[in-house]
């Protein structure tokens, strides 16, 4: 069977550590698959901690966590799903805009990608492939941080700025774009930019509260009907549930949070997901990883009705 994930029938002999290091086990490795998982490993767009390079492998890894049952809030059965783990994207190592034409380049012909990064650079690439195809976006992003600066400590092209490009570009409908868990220090200049712009702002204290439920109703009011594009930077969560990160903030979300949000968004137009910036050297016990492979799967449990 495409797709084949060890079921219940085959738990008794093969236990979660020994599924095979794909995401979620997946026997199937090509790009014909409906929903594609490819990895990203990626980080010369840090200003800080690097490691995010390490990330598809660690969350890959575990994500074997996951196998062992369906889905409980979506009730998806992944071995079911057209979904396939086609591997690691190929990248010009060393140079940054060299290595986005090939991300693009990579991302394009797919159907429907979710994408496990590798730092916040590379989402500039993934929303250039998609928005080729169905033109301006509306975007769900999860963050510490706007992403959209200028550049970044020198950085015309790193993860500091993917979403001033973006938006420059004409890849995202600002009005139709909504940041949540937003936080770390920044500068006026920035913020009066990306709201002028038309983009909604959720910091994490809006999300501490006023809860999930709130936040998933504004996330659909700004979002509509659209089709619509997710990225999902680890650091939105709190350092004590994602300490694997190069630029951790503090007063982010709990996991619970992002969870309940992210399943309350069922029925949105969604075209593509990334989860970004999870850097196994800094990680503790595989949380982050852990975390961000429960995000991409909460995700893939989304589109299952469809």
């Amino acid at each position: 069977m495409k797709g084949h994930i060890p079921h219940i029938g085959d738990m008794s002999t093969l236990p979660t550590f020994a599924t095979r290091p794909t995401f979620l086990g997946v026997e199937r490795t090509d790009a014909d698959a409906a929903i594609c998982v490819a990895g990203v490993p990626f980080d010369l767009g840090t200003s800080n901690r690097p490691g995010a390079r390490f990330g598809p492998a660690a969350i890959r890894q575990a994500s074997r966590m996951l196998v062992d049952g369906d889905h409980p809030a979506s009730w998806a059965e992944m071995q079911q799903l057209d979904l396939a783990d086609i591997g690691d994207f190929h990248i010009a190592h060393g140079d940054i805009e060299g290595s986005l034409a090939k991300i693009e380049a990579q991302a394009a012909p797919l159907r429907h990608l979710v994408a496990l990064g590798g730092d916040h650079t590379i989402t500039i690439a993934l929303l250039r492939a998609l928005a080729r195809r169905k033109g301006p976006l509306a975007l769900v992003h999860f963050d510490g941080h706007v992403d959209t600066w200028p550049e970044s400590f020198g950085l015309v092209w790193g993860h500091g700025s993917p979403f001033y490009h973006a938006i420059e570009e004409g890849l995202i409908d600002p009005h139709h774009t909504i940041q949540i868990g937003i936080r770390s220090p920044l500068h006026r200049g920035i913020f009066d930019w990306t709201t002028g712009k038309g983009v909604t702002i959720v910091n994490a204290e809006d999300v501490h509260e006023t809860g999930p439920q709130a936040v998933a109703g504004r996330i659909r009011e700004v979002v509509g009907g659209d089709p619509a594009y997710l990225t999902f930077d680890v650091d939105a969560l709190d350092p004590a549930f994602a300490p694997g990160t190069g630029t951790p903030e503090v007063g982010g979300l709990a996991t619970w949070q992002a969870r309940a949000i992210l399943r309350r968004l069922a029925g949105l137009n969604f075209m593509g997901m990334d989860v970004v910036e999870v850097s196994p050297p800094y990680d503790v016990a595989e949380i982050t990883a852990l975390a961000a492979a429960t995000i991409a799967w909460d995700y893939i449990g989304l589109l299952a009705p469809r």
